[in-house]
């Protein structure tokens, strides 16, 4: 029997809150019939996805493997039917997301060269954001940076860059050629909210300045309340005179993916990956603005 995707968002309701009837009053349905709707589910899946008892509401084995599968399934519906609204419309549009400091423009250019008639807009993405955003449809494509969680995606390896530490100016280190996670020892940091995107191995304090975006973290380092850490192409889009930016060579670098729905099929999205890939090869010989316009100019030659 098919999963009906109407009882796996009624199950996702309950499994994310565990409350029975705090899920009915989010669906706007009574209770009972939740419940009801439920049971039909575990019967046709064969296996009991909730336990119930007077301590309230748990998931069992199976409902956490479902939980877990049900995010890419029910994007995927909701971005098929995202798909089909424009193709309905007529419209030939390629929505690209990207991450600060990633420049879209050179595959922008190199695949419109080539799709003259398809209209692309681009979509800044957060690191919190960027697979829900392919997933549910809102971007076609993306760059995106790891760390990110892979499941239901295409991702393809496009270039890496060195980190860099964002220092306030007239820090003690602002003006060094370079520094090792050794010469940060004890500064505060500024972290992201999320600790797996951080690229500095040293223990994390339970209190601190936690920031989702970029500009809320150059905010912070520039009073002085903490350094923290970018990738390379975000110092050259974040250039701002009470901020340094001095390499850290010991880190790990910033890794550059572009990436997709696994279940998207798409011959234009497929182009798009070629023309980031061929102008990510430029990209990585350069190394600043000059070759973003060779990119360009190259794969458009190329077209």
């Amino acid at each position: 029997m098919d999963l009906d995707l109407r009882k796996l968002r009624y199950f996702v309701a309950v499994a994310n809150g565990l409350h029975f009837g705090r899920a009915a009053e989010e669906l706007h349905i009574a209770q009972p019939v939740l419940s009801r709707q439920i049971r039909a589910l575990e019967q046709e899946l064969g296996a009991s996805l909730f336990t119930r008892d007077s301590h309230g509401v748990a998931l069992t084995d199976a409902g956490r493997q479902l939980l877990d599968d049900a995010g890419p399934l029910l994007a995927s519906a909701h971005a098929a039917r995202h798909r089909v609204s424009v193709a309905a419309r007529g419209s030939q549009r390629l929505v690209v997301g990207f991450r600060a400091g990633i420049p879209v423009i050179p595959a922008t250019r190199a695949f419109e060269a080539r799709h003259p008639d398809v209209v692309v807009d681009v979509q800044r993405m957060e690191w919190d954001d960027q697979a829900a955003m392919l997933l549910d449809g809102r971007v076609d494509v993306a760059y995106v940076r790891l760390p990110i969680d892979e499941s239901g995606l295409r991702l393809t390896p496009l270039y890496t860059e060195p980190r860099m530490v964002a220092l306030p100016t007239g820090h003690r280190l602002a003006d060094k050629e370079q520094v090792s996670e050794a010469d940060l020892a004890g500064e505060p940091v500024v972290w992201h909210a999320d600790p797996s995107t951080q690229p500095t191995a040293r223990p994390q304090p339970d209190s601190g300045l936690r920031v989702r975006g970029v500009e809320e973290k150059l905010e912070h380092v520039a009073a002085g309340r903490g350094i923290s850490f970018v990738g390379r192409s975000e110092t050259v889009f974040y250039s701002r005179p009470d901020i340094s930016y001095v390499p850290v060579p010991d880190l790990a670098p910033d890794q550059v993916f572009v990436a997709m729905a696994a279940s998207r099929t798409s011959p234009m999205a497929d182009d798009f990956f070629a023309a980031a890939q061929e102008t990510a090869e430029i990209t990585a010989e350069c190394g600043n603005y000059e070759m973003w316009q060779l990119a360009i100019d190259a794969v458009s030659r190329r077209g």
